[in-house]
């Protein structure tokens, strides 16, 4: 048996920013975006349909600590009347940011209650969130938690509650043509791995698989090629289309193994996260062979009907992006690679996996 769910309107398409005026409406809102110009631009011409927002929030950069949050909640805290919606504008990290804020209502206790003592949260209370990625990756937009950092102590959490998925996502190519070239390998890795994740997992189902499927084939033939044309607004949505796919694939089923491997390579080595989750992509395949004819059947029609061969094409994938799948390359010793993957196994995501863990050698 299985179920598939996902409420979240997506409005596609170059321009599809445009319409985010109408659908604020009269409703007082709140701003997360980036302290950058582009944005501010943006958020001029929204403006000019929805009225100035109640409040700005951009204090985030990448990867959400718990004391930029807490800043984050305060802001929200103090606008002088309440929005009654949060418009998220940006990348995965702000738009993880603007679900914190969501939930937290203004104190951010709320939310590192629930992250490290279990309270329950609740979702009647939780702000609605438009979302407007501006990156081609996280699928943040279409899913329903957030991850939070804490440097200090080195953990990280996820926060999950049903009332997160955004009420609206925005997915305009056209604000993903500014990226970088590191950004937009970074976020198309961490889309391909989240198609992939969602293939070898416990929770894998027929649509979750199916959107899989596109993601991944998709991704494989369009990000080399936009590697080398960063400029090129097909190819731009091309693969956005493709980060949607991956994160309608995995909104269901969460990550595996190989997240679970790359949060202590983020932590402790300061990996992009795209290249920490994606670089033992090869490695986990080759674990997950053989333990669910459903699943290899799923990476047949992405990776061809030999799967070893499979494995390889993936890494010779990885390796021409300018991307080692070997651990040593992230400062991981064989000892040290063991020990990872032992851990991460147990963890949340890891758990989530379907293939042996006794291969880490």
């Amino acid at each position: 048996m299985w179920a598939y769910s996902n409420p979240v309107r997506i409005e596609f398409g170059a321009g599809a920013a445009g319409k985010l005026g109408k659908i604020i409406g009269r409703r007082r809102w709140a701003l997360v975006t980036y302290d950058m110009p582009v944005f501010r631009g943006i958020a001029a011409s929204i403006q000019a349909e929805a009225g100035p927002p109640s409040v700005v929030i951009d204090n985030i950069v990448t990867n959400p600590d718990v004391r930029d949050l807490a800043l984050s909640c305060r802001q929200f805290a103090a606008a002088p009347s309440k929005p009654e919606v949060i418009v998220a504008l940006g990348g995965g990290s702000i738009i993880d940011a603007a679900k914190v804020v969501a939930a937290a209502q203004g104190d951010f206790a709320r939310v590192m209650n629930a992250l490290t003592g279990g309270a329950a949260l609740d979702g009647s209370t939780f702000t609605p969130i438009i979302a407007v990625p501006s990156t081609a990756g996280t699928g943040s937009e279409v899913t329903s938690w957030a991850t939070v950092w804490d440097q200090e102590s080195g953990n990280k959490y996820s926060l999950a509650h049903g009332a997160l998925y955004p009420e609206v996502a925005i997915v305009d190519p056209q604000l993903t043509l500014g990226a970088p070239q590191g950004l937009t390998l970074a976020t198309g890795l961490d889309a391909l791995s989240h198609a992939l994740e969602s293939i070898w997992n416990v929770s894998a189902n027929p649509i979750s698989s199916n959107h899989a499927v596109a993601a991944a084939r998709e991704i494989l033939d369009v990000l080399p090629k936009l590697m080398k044309d960063l400029g090129n607004a097909e190819l731009r949505e091309r693969q956005a289309r493709a980060a949607l796919m991956a994160g309608l694939a995995f909104s269901n089923t969460k990550t595996a193994l190989a997240h679970n491997i790359s949060y202590d390579i983020t932590l402790h080595a300061g990996t992009v996260h795209g290249i920490a989750c994606s670089f033992s992509l090869p490695t986990v395949m080759r674990w997950s062979l053989g333990r669910s004819a459903a699943c290899d059947a799923t990476l047949r029609r992405i990776l061809g009907d030999d799967l070893t061969v499979g494995a390889e094409r993936l890494t010779a994938f990885l390796e021409g992006l300018g991307v080692s799948t070997r651990p040593s390359s992230y400062g991981l010793s064989p000892a040290d690679w063991r020990a990872l993957v032992t851990k991460a196994s147990q963890g949340e995501r890891g758990r989530n996996f379907i293939g042996r863990h006794d291969l880490a050698d």
